[in-house]
């Protein structure tokens, strides 16, 4: 049963169209992500489900509810803000407790609730204290507290994290987790950050340009990116592309860039339309290996190519490389690291291979998941 429902939603600020045909359905208890570069509609989406940004045209639902024309504090909701909002003023308690003596809520429900969700955030020490006090990790769980103690429908949270040090916000996306799985709140969470995306949401809507681009769980849009710009956008080090034509030959399908030519799979070549004179190549870094057996099964898939720069990263490492004139990456094991400068030989493991087309963009070809499997 869906909780949130946003239906076809837009929004215009003059002649500027910043969301687009939006429509969305949250279930109870889910965990959506909104992710996408600056300016792409994330945040106004956001703050359309506050209400705190009129919505031009569409429906926005919350418990069945619609919503559109109630203020934000008749909407049950409980936001969490990238400056995390706190009043300079006040200790923990009273801004933890601030919302709820707005509604007129007893004393002591008042000091049961706060009290329960500082221990539960273990800032129950901190509760005398006022913000400037805090450290930026302890500042975002008074945020969060304040949040929880009103026992809200929906959580928004707009880029809580991105004020804090990199290891200070790995440690936070992990509590931030179990926070949502042991309350249960369905909670909608913006962010520009595809890790952040990637490690939190059940499900995660990547936007552009106020357009949705596709909606799916972490993996699924890993493994099955919709289109060339959700392949580019999703993954670190992101994919690589080549340009390439296509060509039949013997029963065979070859790709062919500049100063390379591939020969696909069969069951692979059988699965592309071969009308199509022009595409785009795709293979993650890490289908760009030095795996013996690959090389030994596929000669044809190798290349040398020249390290330019070399990035080890403990476990593994980044290799750069330029390669049909684009700067590529490869992502190596970290005790098989070339020198820069070196020379190595690398597979491209074509299994791996994504194919989009060259004017829409869409993909045409995605790999089978058991693929990354070595089948």
């Amino acid at each position: 049963m869906s909780f949130v429902i946003l239906k076809d939603i837009w929004k215009k600020f003059g002649q500027v169209i910043a969301v687009r045909e939006f429509n969305l359905e949250i279930k109870e208890g889910e965990f959506i992500v909104l992710v996408g570069p600056s300016g792409c509609g994330k945040t106004t989406t956001l703050r359309m489900v506050a209400g705190l940004e009129d919505i031009t045209q569409g429906e926005i639902y919350i418990g069945n509810r619609l919503v559109n024309d109630l203020a934000p504090k008749d909407r049950d909701i409980a936001m969490v803000f990238q400056n995390y909002a706190l009043y300079p003023h006040m200790n923990v308690y009273d801004n933890m407790a601030f919302g709820l003596k707005m509604k007129k809520v007893p004393k002591e429900e008042i000091k049961k609730r706060v009290e329960e969700a500082a221990k539960f955030l273990g800032i129950e020490h901190l509760l005398a204290r006022k913000p400037k006090e805090l450290s930026g990790g302890q500042r975002q769980r008074v945020a969060l507290g304040r949040a929880i103690v009103r026992e809200p429908k929906v959580f928004l949270m707009d880029e809580p994290l991105s004020n804090l040090d990199a290891k200070l916000r790995v440690q936070m996306r992990s509590e931030l987790i179990k926070l949502q799985q042991k309350l249960g709140v369905t909670t909608l969470y913006v962010t520009h950050d595809q890790v952040e995306a990637m490690t939190m949401g059940h499900r995660i809507v990547v936007m552009k340009d106020g357009i949705i681009q596709q909606i799916d769980t972490p993996l699924g849009l890993y493994e099955r990116p919709a289109n060339l710009f959700v392949a580019s956008f999703i993954g670190s080090p992101p994919m690589n592309f080549l340009n390439v034509s296509f060509e039949k030959e013997g029963g065979e399908l070859k790709v062919k860039g500049r100063g390379f030519t591939f020969t696909l799979p069969q069951e692979i070549g059988e699965r592309v339309e071969t009308e199509r004179k022009e595409a785009i190549l795709g293979l993650r870094p890490e289908d760009i290996t030095i795996d013996a057996k690959l090389i030994q099964s596929h000669p044809e898939w190798v290349y040398k190519i020249r390290a330019e720069v070399v990035e080890p990263l403990g476990g593994e490492g980044l290799v750069y490389f330029t390669f049909s004139d684009r700067q590529m990456v490869a992502k190596l094991s970290g005790s098989h690291l070339p020198k820069a400068g070196e020379d190595i030989a690398l597979v491209f493991n074509l299994k791996r291979a994504y194919l989009f087309d060259k004017e829409s963009e869409k993909a045409i070809l995605k790999p089978q998941r058991k693929d990354r499997n070595g089948n």
